[in-house]
């Protein structure tokens, strides 16, 4: 392991730009002539739009134009797509209902966009927005997915009958049946898995920009995946061809997921910069990111999980309803399929499972991707009912999940999924260690003296990372391929450009793809680049997500820089007069294996560009390209452990201690794994103890402010105890597996656990506040 290259923990190069204040977000950016915007929203969650009167806001100080979807729809502008087809367990095809980014005749829920005005201010957009006036007829709304299904609720969309968008199903349900009926044992649950709201640190933006001299729009977005976002707008919302179309995504303040998805907002300030011939700037603000980012989770599912007289499980049945909300986001569709139920097998060797899955629209904000997408939920049904089976069998639930474990490998499971590597049972032993699990009897009884409730639970998660390969999710009904792509440029001093299709938000990019390529060629870090985030200087690439830019993305830059040391070494075998076979890189320089004969890096780069005395036949330069098509998802796994304390007079629930165990295959920069781990682990300790959107039944979102929508604080969350193993994945270069999800998906189970192992209940709700978790104590004792 080198000073600076893969295994190192190397401080972060980006960091110094971000905490002097020297980031470059959206909202810094600055073009001639640039106006401000501001959208008129709906405030209702269900309403037919009957007229729209905007004389009075275009007649106001400052602005410069009113802009509606009506005109928006003349101009030929499309409506919003869902990119992942799925289809019904009739064959039927998904119900996708329109979804213009301006409305037009209907809104379908609060947040809405219907109208932009732009104005020489912010101050003076928001003034004018505030005189725009909108008639509306308001119709009855639905929240629940679940009620959303029943007769006469609501229709949102005429396309999708009683609401449902599709019914999908996974395994073999016969089978599964089968198991349940001749079981030694049921284990019954319902399992409600609550909505939330991302919370970037970064509010969305954009900033569109139309040239009429050359006919070409720039769009700064705070997006994952620039590329993604260009083709959308140019193929399918009709915004601008291709080549004419630039987007940039310079540094984005977190994103997880809800900055995947290309948003109304990015697509009407381009259209309306070419409407109103000035470049045109957003920035939400928070209460608009409460309203109108995609949200994620909302499940509501039934489990039956069977069990034989040995306590092996035989079957599991599961039937979920998922709540899209209003619209079908960009992937919204194969998160509660392709991404959660492909995942309930999770580390235990099920013969037999079955998944119904129901998705539904509602008048909520749209339901897309969020840290995990789909294997949290697939993660926090699964473990939340081992949990309780192992209560109902009176069996350790240690135990019961080390006996059903998966222990060899390649391993088939019954819901597409073939695991490929992994030794479940050596995390759930470091955890067990590190949490002193043998010595939690003694604690809980100290506890007790001090009249406080002490509970122990944990989880046993897996997850798919690295979404692969093409061809397979292209035959599950994705739109576009998950390969992704580099670009290594040697430049004639020796210094080096790396050009890649990740994008990053916020998870050390430019620190580890530089280490890797240190570890190739010796080249310090501060002498590699990593550019990323505008389509006119990388080639195509299908962005960050799905902790995807490990297994993918530096697998892309490995295949270039083996182009590139292939092209080195025969130039310095060339030039010093050696066998091809016996150069070697290392250290900075290009030696003759056994001999004293070297050249400088930078010394071979200069004569691959001035072309003096190269191969016969061969180019000049040092750049070289790769595109990468993972052959398999890669699968991350690992045990977490949470012990809680709760006072019983308050309800006040304090995790005393948590215990991360992960195996993420080989590891580039252990220090920047354990803070992608550490805010997992944060964000999933919010859902299960704080966090919760919340909407009334005429669909007005009660939680749209930090006042009503409870963040994990720093008092919140204790210091964590985290460890590595290592099963390096067989089917990527660099055998790594992907660590950004890791945290979010294991943390909620094994902090309900706990809670309700210290109350002595079956389940409780995920916030579990202080007010429930103390109704939650009244309710047993009356």
């Amino acid at each position: 392991m080198g000073i600076e290259g893969v295994g190192a923990r190397v401080a972060r190069k980006e960091d110094k730009r971000f905490i002097t204040g020297g980031g470059r977000y959206v909202d810094d950016m600055v073009v001639p002539g640039m106006k401000h915007a501001v959208f008129v929203r709906s405030p209702h969650a269900h309403a037919q739009i009957k007229k729209i009167d905007v004389r009075q806001a275009q007649a106001m100080p400052g602005v410069v134009g009113v802009l509606t979807g009506k005109e928006l729809k003349a101009d030929g502008i499309g409506n919003l797509i869902c990119g992942w087809m799925i289809h019904s367990k009739d064959g039927t095809p998904m119900k996708m209902g329109a979804w213009s980014p301006l409305a037009v005749d209907k809104v379908r829920y609060v947040g809405d966009a219907v109208v932009i005005v732009i104005a020489d201010t912010k101050g003076q957009a928001r003034d004018a927005a505030e005189a725009v006036e909108i008639t509306y007829k308001e119709l009855k709304a639905v929240v629940e997915a679940t009620k959303a299904l029943e007769k006469g609720a609501p229709q949102i969309h005429a396309e999708a009958e009683n609401n449902l968008i599709f019914d999908w199903e996974i395994g073999d349900g016969k089978a599964t049946d089968a198991a349940i009926k001749s079981a030694a044992h049921v284990t019954r649950m319902k399992i409600v898995n609550n909505r939330l709201v991302p919370n970037a640190m970064e509010p969305r933006a954009a900033l569109g920009h139309y040239d009429k001299a050359e006919d070409h729009y720039t769009c700064w977005t705070t997006s994952q995946n620039p590329h993604v976002a260009r083709l959308v707008m140019s193929a399918f919302y009709n915004v601008a061809p291709e080549n004419k179309l630039r987007v940039i995504a310079p540094d984005v303040g977190g994103g997880f997921g809800s900055k995947i998805y290309i948003y109304p907002e990015e697509i009407v300030c381009l259209w309306a910069s070419k409407k109103t011939g000035v470049p045109v700037k957003w920035v939400a603000d928070r209460t608009e990111s409460f309203l109108a980012d995609a949200h994620g989770r909302d499940h509501v599912s039934t489990v039956e999980m069977a069990f034989d007289k040995d306590n092996r499980i035989t079957g599991l049945k599961v039937d979920t309803i998922a709540n899209l909300g209003a619209y079908m986001s960009l992937f919204s569709s194969c998160v509660p399929t392709y991404l959660y139920a492909t995942l309930l097998s999770g580390q235990y060797n099920i013969p037999a499972i079955h998944a119904n899955v129901r998705t539904v629209y509602t008048n909520t904000a749209p339901v897309d991707a969020y840290r995990g997408a789909g294997r949290p939920e697939a993660t926090y049904l699964l473990e939340r009912t081992m949990e309780t089976a192992a209560r109902e069998l009176g069996v350790s639930p240690a135990e019961l999940r080390r006996k059903n474990f998966i222990t060899s490998f390649p391993h088939q499971t019954p819901v597409i999924m073939n695991y490929d590597a992994g030794d479940y049972a050596a995390s759930l032993d470091a955890a067990m260690k590190a949490a002193d699990y043998a010595g939690f009897t003694k604690r809980k009884a100290e506890a007790a003296k001090r009249g406080k409730l002490r509970g122990i639970g944990m989880s046993c998660y897996i997850e798919a990372c690295g979404i692969a390969p093409s061809a397979a999710v292209g035959s599950l009904g994705a739109g576009v391929g998950l390969w992704e792509s580099a670009e290594v440029r040697v430049n004639a001093v020796g210094t080096i450009e790396v050009l890649t299709g990740s994008h990053s938000h916020g998870q050390g990019h430019e620190t580890t793809f530089a280490q890797v390529v240190n570890q190739r060629f010796g080249v310090p870090i501060d002498s590699v680049s990593i550019v990323h985030g505008d389509t006119d200087k990388v080639q195509m690439g299908m962005g960050t997500y799905g902790s995807r830019s490990g297994a993918v993305g530096l697998s892309a830059l490995v295949k270039a820089l083996d182009k590139v040391e292939a092209k080195a070494k025969k130039i310095a075998a060339h030039l010093l007069e050696a066998d091809e076979g016996d150069i070697v890189i290392e250290n900075g320089e290009v030696k003759v294996a056994g001999t004293d004969k070297s050249l400088p890096w930078f010394q071979v780069a200069l004569a691959a560009y001035t072309a003096h005395n190269l191969p016969a036949g061969m180019e000049p330069g040092l750049k070289e390209t790769a595109f990468y098509d993972p052959a398999n998802f890669t699968f991350p796994a690992g045990c977490y452990i949470s012990e809680v304390e709760i006072d019983p007079e308050t309800g006040v629930t304090e995790i005393v201690q948590f215990v991360a165990a992960d195996d993420f295959g080989n590891i580039i920069n252990p220090m920047i794994v354990e803070g992608q781990v550490h805010g997992g682990i944060a964000q999933g300790v919010g859902q299960a103890l704080l966090e919760g959107a919340h909407y009334d039944a005429s669909g007005q979102l009660l939680t749209a402010s930090y006042m009503d929508y409870t963040m994990p604080r720093a008092d919140d969350l204790p210091s964590f105890k985290v460890s590595t193993s290592n099963t390096p994945c067989p089917s990527n270069p660099l055998g790594i597996k992907g660590c950004g999800e890791a945290g979010a998906i294991g943390s909620p189970p094994a902090v309900i656990n706990a809670i309700t192992d210290a109350l002595g209940v079956v389940d409780i709700a995920m916030p579990a506040s202080p007010s429930t978790v103390w109704s939650a104590i009244r309710a047993k004792k009356h």
